[in-house]
């Protein structure tokens, strides 16, 4: 019998209904329309989004862990974390200038925002160099079983947090005008060769520079010649991107190809 002291929940305010299987649509919905409402509000259209590993960690923090570690494992895997400091670093500061530079392109409504998974690693570099440039900054979580945090440079107002790995993936694409691709694993494995197959099947029409920064680590993990042989893609889909270790070169680069952008390109295209 219903409690008549209380009248029923509107459908809207059923939480048990939400998180049932009927309630599946709305909740993706939601993870559609709550963020456009924020991108909206702030005029937030374009974005250049960093990509790559969780792991890495920052230089001086891989220093105190070498000069720690005990075991031959340990001192193994330190030594790597230091090596693969230098792409926390490198991420960071190219964040940092491009930030600079968008900041001084004058054009409020249509600036390059950096954007991120939102977590830690290179995500986290990324932000962190946005935020060091004093710009705001995008940082898009998810709900995984580690747990995944956000780090702690994203700016408030842009900080979100998806269940749904393909909404997050789309909001990620959507404003994006340029996407650096640093050394990671599966997710940015998967993030990668489905932007890189959008754009050979032409689902994505827009201009969208895409740099792979590490050659050392593309070029061992990824044998794109190997694939070129075997007759599974051609020659000319390597055109699709760049493959650099320089600061300097990415920066060139993707500023020299977003100048290319009309305003009629500008905002959020695919």
């Amino acid at each position: 019998m219903a409690d008549k002291k209380r009248p029923p929940l509107v459908a809207y305010e059923n939480r048990k209904f939400l998180n049932q299987r009927a309630g599946r649509p709305l909740r993706i919905l939601s993870e559609y329309l709550e963020p456009q409402s924020r991108f909206d509000q702030h005029h937030i259209s374009d974005t250049i989004v960093f990509m790559g590993s969780a792991r890495f960690i920052p230089r001086e923090q891989a220093e105190a862990e070498l000069q720690a570690a005990t075991g031959e494992e340990a001192k193994r895997r330190a030594r790597m974390h230091l090596e693969m400091s230098r792409y926390y670093e490198a991420a960071s500061e190219l964040a940092e200038r491009l930030t600079i530079w968008s900041k001084e392109l004058g054009d409020d409504e249509h600036r390059y925002v950096v954007c991120t998974g939102g977590g830690p690693g290179i995500m986290e570099a990324a932000n962190r160099g946005a935020s060091e440039a004093r710009g705001m900054n995008i940082g898009m979580s998810i709900s995984i079983p580690s747990e995944q945090t956000f780090n702690q440079y994203i700016t408030r107002e842009f900080a979100f947090h998806f269940h749904y790995f393909f909404m997050r993936k789309f909001w990620l694409a959507y404003l994006a005008k340029a996407v650096i691709f640093f050394p990671g694993g599966y997710g940015t494995m998967d993030e990668m060769f489905e932007l890189l197959t959008l754009l050979k099947t032409s689902k994505i029409t827009k201009h969208l520079p895409v740099v792979l920064f590490g050659s050392d680590y593309w070029n061992e993990v990824i044998n794109f010649e190997a694939l070129i042989r075997h007759c599974t893609i051609d020659a000319s889909d390597l055109d699709i991107f760049i493959t650099t270790d320089s600061v300097d070169e990415a920066f060139d680069y993707v500023t020299a190809e977003l100048k290319k952008v009309t305003p009629a390109e500008k905002g959020p295209t695919l």
